[in-house]
């Protein structure tokens, strides 16, 4: 029986409110769990649960039609220093619902949650639907959505519940974290030392700083490359032997992160060693009937510089949800109500006007 929306919609606020007033840090998630477990028993969902990732099929799966993923996450970051509001009380003001994890991505995660709800007891969809609350989405940990796609049959395309404003983030970057090491001659400090090894990060940071990729993305733009840590020294008349940086590189859809490990151990004027390949650039083409189906609309496209769980995608992906991506982490996080409520509803329309195929 088709699910009505207002009903749905004030269900998902109840839900998101008990998500803000239980702490689900990254790999801590199981009372989130649990909350997810008891929203598809409620209605009438039969759902599996893989640690704290849980998910569920549309309840006429059919293994002859392409499949359609529906993913958020359900962990948080830890809540800002700068707070002035207890992160785990949701509180309504002004068309607000404040509280850790209401933007990133507790709104799009109950929206995505009640869109399946809606669409589950449905015979004649064109596609199958599967949705994962996943895990560890904040910390790119092992045991969230990436882990889940040895169980899952084959996506054929996804949308990711992230605050886009509902906006259709058709591309987003990758990213590849490098740890890096600019060498000296370690002294006492009161001898002449020409190869200080502080004094040669002065002219590594200003090659960090001016270096650029040449393949521009016409969706992604540059590829983003940030020293973010630095880290030298144990006291205050001993010279060290190197300086420790870290960098962040924000990979656009022209590069394999593969690719760009290759060109800066090549070009940079010191030791750069990566931590992680796995996390690509993701993409759909804006052809796409999903994506056709959000202009119609009157949604706009655009390409996203923050990461998401696509990065565990290899199919087409879209990044699409309630909330603004600026609110994310950050103190007194919020989510306007009518967000959630047009984010619903936006979902619906954007899935009833699409046909996939394979």
């Amino acid at each position: 029986m088709k699910q009505d929306v207002a009903q749905l919609t004030k269900n998902a606020i109840s839900l998101l409110k008990e998500l803000i007033a239980t702490p689900s840090f990254s790999s801590e998630e199981n009372n989130t769990a649990l909350l997810i477990e008891k929203w598809f028993t409620t209605h009438g969902i039969q759902y599996k649960r893989e640690k704290n990732n849980v998910y569920a099929f549309n309840k006429y799966f059919d293994k002859a039609k392409p499949t359609l993923l529906l993913n958020s996450h359900h962990d948080t970051v830890q809540p800002n220093s700068a707070y002035t509001k207890d992160p785990f009380l949701p509180q309504e003001e002004d068309g607000k619902l404040y509280g850790l994890g209401s933007n990133d991505a507790g709104g799009a995660l109950v929206s995505l949650i009640s869109t399946f709800t809606y669409f589950y007891d449905e015979k004649d969809l064109s596609h199958n639907l599967i949705i994962v609350a996943s895990a560890e989405e904040e910390s790119s940990g092992p045991n969230g959505l990436n882990s889940m796609l040895k169980i899952l049959p084959k996506i054929s395309v996804a949308i990711v519940g992230e605050p886009t404003l509902m906006q259709l983030a058709i591309a987003e970057k990758g990213l590849v974290v490098f740890d890096a090491e600019v060498k000296g001659t370690p002294s006492h400090a009161a001898h002449p030392n020409e190869n200080n090894a502080i004094y040669n990060c002065i002219d590594v940071l200003h090659w960090f700083n001016n270096y650029s990729f040449q393949k521009v993305s016409e969706v992604l733009g540059k590829v983003k490359v940030t020293v973010t840590q630095i880290n030298g020294g144990s006291q205050h008349n001993v010279v060290p032997a190197k300086v420790d940086l870290v960098i962040d590189v924000r990979v656009n859809d022209c590069y394999t992160n593969k690719e760009i490990v290759a060109i800066l151990q090549k070009e940079a004027p010191c030791e750069v060693t990566p931590r992680s390949l796995r996390l690509n650039s993701s993409s759909i083409p804006k052809e796409h009937p999903l994506v056709q189906s959000g202009i119609s609309l009157g949604r706009t496209t655009y390409g996203s510089p923050t990461l998401s769980d696509q990065a565990a995608l290899s199919c087409p992906s879209l990044k699409l949800g309630p909330g603004d991506s600026t609110r994310s982490h950050s103190a007194d996080e919020y989510i306007f109500i009518s967000e959630i409520e047009e984010g619903i509803q936006l979902y619906i329309n954007l899935l009833q006007g699409f046909l996939i195929t394979e």
